[in-house]
C-alpha cells in the first residue's frame, strides 16, 4: 500500500512539474520578446508614466486651490489614477499577450504541444503580473518623487488592493480573448478599450453615492468599485474598509468563474472549428 501511494505521489509530483515547465515555457518565449526589445518595454511604461504626470500635475492644481481639503482629494486621486492603472495593465497585459499568439501566427503550433487551455491561462496571467509591474511601478515612484505620494502609505491593504484589481482584470482579460476566439479579428480592438468603458461604472475617481440611485447596484457588482470606495475610506476617513475588500474578492472569484466557463467554452468552440489555424486571418 505504502508503495502504491509512493508512486502515486511521485506521479502527480511529475505532473505538476511537467505542467509548470509548459507554463514557463510560455511566459519565456514572451519574456524573450520583451528582453531583445528596448521600444516593446519603453510602450509598457509610457502610458503609465504619463497618466501620473497628468494627473500629478492635476492634483497639484487641486491641493493649491484648497490647500486643506486638496490636498487629501488631490491624493485620492493618485491613488485611484495608480490603483486603476494596476487593472487596466492586468487586463491588457492578459489579453495582448494572447494576441500576441495570434499576430505571430504561432496559437496552432502552441496547441500541437502538450500545452493545456488552463496551462495557457496560468502563463498568460504570469505575463500580466509581469507586464503590470514593470508599467506601474515606475509611475508609482514617480508620484513619490515628484508629488510626495507613497501608495503603500494605505498599509497592508494595498496588497489586496492590488491582488484585487488584477484579478479583475483578468477575468475581464478571458472574455476578451474568448470573443476573439469567436469572432476573430473583428473583436481585437476590445483588448484596449472595454475596460475604460467600465471606468464610469466603477467609481474610480468618486464614490458610487454620487451615481444615479437605479445605477449604484450596477456599480456595486463591479471589483473594481469597493476596492476605491475602500481607498478612500483609507485616505480620507482614516479607517480601512476592509468589508469592502471582502466584497471585492468575493466579486472577482464569481467574475473569474463566469469568464472561465465563457472562455473554455470558446475555446473548445474555436478547436472544433479549426479556428485555432486560422485566426486573425
Amino acid at each position: 500500500m505504502s508503495d502504491t501511494r509512493g508512486e502515486l505521489n511521485r506521479s502527480r509530483h511529475d505532473t505538476l512539474r511537467a505542467s509548470l515547465r509548459r507554463i514557463w515555457g510560455l511566459v519565456y518565449r514572451h519574456v524573450a520578446l520583451y528582453r531583445r526589445s528596448w521600444p516593446r518595454l519603453v510602450e509598457l511604461m509610457y502610458w503609465p508614466i504619463l497618466q501620473m504626470v497628468v494627473w500629478g500635475f492635476i492634483t497639484t492644481y487641486v491641493a493649491g486651490m484648497q490647500p486643506g481639503t486638496g490636498a487629501v482629494a488631490a491624493g485620492a486621486l493618485l491613488g485611484a489614477v495608480l490603483l486603476w492603472e494596476i487593472a487596466l495593465r492586468g487586463q491588457m497585459g492578459f489579453a495582448l499577450s494572447f494576441l500576441e499568439e495570434i499576430w505571430s501566427r504561432n496559437l496552432g503550433h502552441v496547441f500541437v504541444s502538450p500545452l493545456r487551455p488552463r496551462e495557457l491561462v496560468a502563463a498568460l496571467m504570469t505575463m500580466s503580473v509581469i507586464r503590470t509591474a514593470v508599467g506601474v511601478v515606475p509611475a508609482m515612484l514617480l508620484a513619490w518623487l515628484l508629488y510626495g505620494f507613497g501608495i503603500f502609505t494605505l498599509g497592508p491593504a494595498v496588497v489586496g488592493f492590488f491582488a484585487a484589481l488584477i484579478m479583475m482584470g483578468w477575468a475581464v482579460a478571458m472574455l476578451v480573448t474568448a470573443l476573439i476566439l469567436r469572432h476573430g479579428a473583428g473583436a481585437e480592438a476590445l483588448a484596449w478599450s472595454v475596460l475604460f468603458g467600465i471606468t464610469p461604472f466603477a467609481a474610480v475617481f468618486y464614490p458610487v453615492s454620487v451615481l444615479p440611485a437605479w445605477l449604484q447596484p450596477f456599480s456595486l457588482a463591479i471589483p473594481a468599485a469597493h476596492v476605491f470606495e475602500g481607498m478612500r475610506g483609507a485616505l480620507i476617513g482614516g479607517h480601512m474598509a476592509w468589508d469592502h475588500l471582502a466584497y471585492a474578492f468575493l466579486l472577482d472569484a464569481a467574475w473569474l468563474a463566469v469568464a472561465a466557463w465563457v472562455f473554455m467554452r470558446q475555446f473548445e468552440g474555436a478547436r472544433v472549428r479549426g479556428a485555432l489555424l486560422n485566426i486573425g486571418e
